[in-house]
């Protein structure tokens, strides 16, 4: 029997856009007025990923955050291009990967069901046949005939997984996009891919949850920086996954390469302090800046050993402190809350509040946590509903 999915040696390119000098003369401003001066750098988000995929399987695809997950599987359902390689499938893909992906805001719901099944090349007597399952499933009777503008993300989740789950595809593709949704509709979701599975169907599922892939999946890939260090038995792929995250502890991050943005870490370090539940994180940064920058943004995710983001603090920067050209020192301190014993990590980010991010380092830094203070009273923390904020604050700043 032929594969139902083949994946050659796929790659994909993005090119990342960094603005040029630091400091420019008026004539150099005049003149720049007629050429670029962005500096370009080479960014590959998936590189020479090869694997099959037999018809009915089920298949996990786990990996840190920024391993590539997402940007593969919007390469198998054919919404971007790979660089290099090839996708051979041999039925039809439905794909559920970020709320309203393949909806019309403009439509209403019963619009965006007939549009989809036809989309998957569907008539309309098989979408008849399963219309009211949809509508079932999703909760939606109420608010068919309105656009889907005025859906709040929850029903356009719901909307959206019914109508991927119930029109037949050969191959269902689902990303994290599940954490949008409560924990009883979270559920329905894992029951109705258990039963697509069991009726033969292919499914490639993407979650943090690894406790779902294991239930779900019978084989598993791990992705690391854009390429595949794992493959096969599902159990066997999540304990690579774990033991990985559990070697690479390190309480000290030092820039090896060159950056090119006007704004990046030099080094970050991190110390963990006093005893559970009053534990506070230490973090020494070192930032070189090319140019002055005010009003700088700085955060940090705390992510656990399954990859999701239990935490962001976004200490305040004084609105006087200005990032000087040069090295400048930051002391900041963050107080954590009651944490489950596991392994966790740190990806500072720094941008500007007009949003554009100059330096992020992922999982740059681990910590880990023990013991629980009192039974019953940590944060597990076990899906990605969101993240809780915890006090933080700038200890220090020298320049």
């Amino acid at each position: 029997m032929k594969p139902i999915l083949e994946i050659e040696h796929v790659s994909k390119r993005f090119r990342l856009h960094h603005q040029g000098a630091s400091y420019l003369s008026f004539r150099d401003r005049i003149t720049n007025l007629f050429k670029s001066t962005d500096v370009t750098e080479d960014f590959w988000a998936v590189y020479d990923i090869s694997f099959q995929v037999q018809p009915g399987e089920s298949i996990g695809i786990i990996g840190r955050n920024g391993a590539g997950k997402s940007t593969l599987l919007k390469i198998l359902s054919r919404i971007t291009p790979p660089t290099s390689g090839r996708i051979i499938s041999r039925g039809r893909i439905a794909s559920l990967l970020e709320v309203g992906t393949g909806f019309h805001q403009e439509l209403n719901g019963r619009e965006n069901i007939y549009m989809n099944g036809s989309i998957l090349g569907m008539k309309k007597a098989e979408i008849d046949k399963h219309f009211d399952e949809i509508v079932d499933f999703s909760g939606t009777e109420n608010f068919l005939d309105t656009p889907l503008k005025h859906y709040s993300s929850g029903m356009q989740l719901r909307l959206a997984f019914a109508v991927a789950a119930h029109l037949e595809p050969e191959i269902l593709i689902i990303d994290e996009v599940l954490a949008v949704g409560d924990a009883e509709f979270q559920r329905k979701c894992l029951k109705k891919m258990e039963d697509v599975s069991r009726g033969g169907r292919t499914i490639l599922f993407v979650s943090h949850n690894l406790v779902a892939v294991g239930n779900l999946c019978t084989r598993g890939v791990l992705l690391k920086s854009g390429r595949v260090v794992a493959e096969g038995d599902v159990k066997d792929v999540i304990r690579a996954y774990q033991m990985d995250f559990e070697m690479n502890q390190n309480t000290l991050w030092q820039r090896t390469t060159t950056s090119r943005a006007p704004l990046w870490f030099e080094t970050i370090k991190i110390q963990l302090n006093g005893d559970q539940p009053a534990l506070s994180l230490t973090i020494d940064l070192a930032l070189r800046s090319e140019r002055k920058h005010s009003k700088g943004f700085l955060a940090f995710d705390i992510i656990n050993s399954l990859g999701v983001t239990v935490m962001q603090a976004i200490p305040r920067i004084d609105p006087f402190i200005e990032y000087q050209p040069g090295l400048q020192n930051l002391e900041i301190s963050i107080d954590l809350p009651p944490l489950v014993p596991d392994t966790y990590s740190l990806s500072p980010w720094l941008g500007a509040h007009n949003n554009e991010t100059f330096d992020m380092v992922n999982n740059a830094v681990m910590f880990e946590i023990n013991e629980s203070p009192t039974k019953g009273r940590t944060f597990p923390h076990t899906y990605d509903h969101g993240s809780i904020v915890p006090p933080s604050s700038v200890l220090k700043y020298t320049k």
